[in-house]
């Protein structure tokens, strides 16, 4: 019976379906920001304004698909074989520096790849101190004299790309190391089964999942490289993006690379997902009793110490102390105002966007709790491929839209005004804000939930109960509870904003440096020494996001 009197009672459940809510209409508006310039990609790249599909096809683009894929996949090997190794013994084995090495080898995080690579050309190139102290040394004259790899070629790029990335596969290969149960090492050593054997047959199938993962991240890193591949004149999408789009003045064609290098990377983390589906390990015991680690002496633990300096020699080391004997030999470039003009663009806009992501991150999941909308839950794990989509494509996802915009509106203001407003949003650093927003907002959301699903859902739930609102309980109760997580995640974002380099040269107004664009053109330049203080502020940066991460993965005492 219908007390209210309306003869339809379906009517207003319709009316209640129809009805706007707020959270969900704030969740689909964000997520509609995050997937916009992907979908522009797709977009422009089907309906070009100049179609050279032919021509790429015929021309460029297997030469840059095919580096791209020895990129990706070399890198990928490499860093995955380094990063479970070194996982392996610090995990494993009590060795000489193996308590100092567990954290060391985290640190290339904060030196960017392409700093690597200036510091790898320096030291080896033939005016640098590797080859000018063997001729010194063997009487050599000039390179006709003896042999020498070349330094400008694919190989370097993937051991500098696997030296900076490897820690993705490192972190996750030793946590997953970490929780394997010791019963089954016993079982192993008990059947007569050696080291190598244990790792191969017991530890790696446990920690296949986790090297996936770490390994995927890798190879997405490497596809998303522009600095390393541009200066050791690798041609590869990314740089067939640049190529097409600034340098032959094609956008629809730069969106059509940049819809092969999206469609890549989709598939990279759809197989990465395959692969894991299956692989899921339990430990079935009331009581897990992680494994006993092993001391490691004389020789063996002699050469784990060097297996495990060897990567974080190459990732942190070498370059590290390469751009800082530059810093401190050229003195003078510290007191360049340019410098300082790009660290404070740096830290603006970093922090613009950092704030802008967290925020929009923590909406974007408290408003899907409160939805009990199908459309804003099926959005939400799609947001995450901004994280995955190369800062190029984002570049041409968001420039050519905007650019269309801002020239829409000037022509209307000066219509009805006579006032040129000029470029309001691509004149500005709007763009970078929005492209960083895009491409780190995986990282803030996956902050927000995880920080959310720890609070006891009783606390919300008691403040509702005495007449909160939703937006006063987000405030007054998780907010309170989850300012850790969420001042970590803003760390994070603005790291990752302050080490972007193919979204921030595509998309900063005209003469407009960051310190990663001040140390790309001083390096394309050869001018390392005016490009080393700004690379030492990257790395500084860098280090306080590494000291946060190795503190949130102690181990619990």
């Amino acid at each position: 019976m219908d007390l209210t009197g309306d003869k339809n009672p379906g009517t207003g459940r319709k009316i209640r379906r129809l009805r706007l809510d707020p959270w969900s209409v704030t969740a689909v508006g964000i997520a509609a920001i995050v997937l916009g310039p992907i979908v522009a990609v797709g977009w422009i790249a089907a309906f070009p304004s100049e179609n050279i599909w032919p021509h790429l096809i015929s021309t460029t683009l297997p030469r840059y698909l095919s580096n791209t894929l020895l990129l990706m996949f070399g890198v990928g090997l490499l860093a995955a074989a380094m990063g479970t190794g070194a996982a392996w013994l610090i995990a494993r084995y009590d060795f000489a520096l193996s308590r100092w090495l567990e954290w060391l080898l985290l640190l290339p995080l904060a030196v960017p790849a392409y700093v690597g690579a200036y510091a790898l050309v320096d030291l080896l190139e033939y005016a640098g101190p590797v080859q000018t102290g063997m001729r010194a040394l063997f009487g050599w004259q000039d390179a006709r004299d003896y042999w020498f790899p070349e330094i400008r070629s694919l190989g370097s790029a993937i051991v500098v790309l696997a030296a900076a990335l490897y820690p993705y596969v490192y972190l996750l290969a030793r946590a997953a190391f970490n929780e394997q149960s010791g019963a089954s090492e016993e079982v192993a050593m008990s059947l007569g089964q050696g080291a190598l054997a244990r790792l191969r047959r017991v530890g790696l199938p446990l920690a296949r999942p986790a090297v996936a993962a770490g390994t995927a991240i890798v190879m997405m890193e490497a596809v998303n490289d522009f600095g390393t591949v541009d200066y050791f004149a690798v041609q590869t999408l990314t740089t067939g993006i640049f190529t097409t789009w600034l340098e032959a003045g094609n956008a629809g064609g730069a969106a059509q690379i940049a819809s092969v290098v999206l469609v890549l990377v989709i598939v990279l983390v759809m197989l990465e997902k395959v692969s894991r589906r299956k692989a899921r390990f339990f430990n079935l015991g009331g009581r897990h009793r992680p494994v006993a680690r092993k001391r490691l002496g004389g020789a063996r633990g002699v050469l784990a110490t060097i297996l495990c300096l060897i990567p974080f020699t190459l990732g942190f080391i070498l370059p590290a102390g390469t751009i800082l004997r530059h810093a401190l030999t050229r003195v003078e470039f510290w007191a360049d105002p340019g410098l300082y003009r790009a660290l404070w663009h740096t830290v603006s806009v970093g922090a613009i966007a950092a704030t802008a992501t967290v925020i929009g991150g923590l909406l974007m999941v408290y408003g899907v709790r409160l939805s009990g909308r199908a459309l804003p839950r099926l959005l939400q794990p799609v947001t995450t491929i901004g994280y995955a989509a190369p800062g190029a494509v984002l570049g041409v996802g968001i420039l050519i839209p905007l650019a269309a915009f801002d020239n829409t509106f000037a022509d209307m203001v000066l219509a009805v005004t006579g006032y040129d407003p000029g470029l309001l949003l691509t004149g500005s650093a709007f763009a970078l804000v929005l492209a960083y927003f895009v491409r780190f907002f995986a990282i803030a959301q996956g902050a927000a939930d995880a920080a959310l699903e720890r609070v006891s859902p009783s606390l919300p739930m008691a403040a509702r109960s005495l007449g909160r609102r939703q937006g006063q309980v987000l405030r007054e109760v998780y907010l309170p509870l989850i300012t850790g997580s969420v001042g970590s995640a803003l760390l994070l974002v603005f790291v990752d904003c302050v080490k972007e380099l193919p979204a921030t040269l595509l998309l900063r107004p005209f003469n407009y440096d960051t310190l990663a664009t001040r140390v790309h053109d001083q390096a394309s330049l050869e001018n390392l020494a005016e490009a080393a203080p700004a690379a030492i502020m990257v790395i500084l940066v860098g280090l306080s996001a590494v000291m946060l991460l190795a503190r949130a993965n102690r181990p619990a005492a």
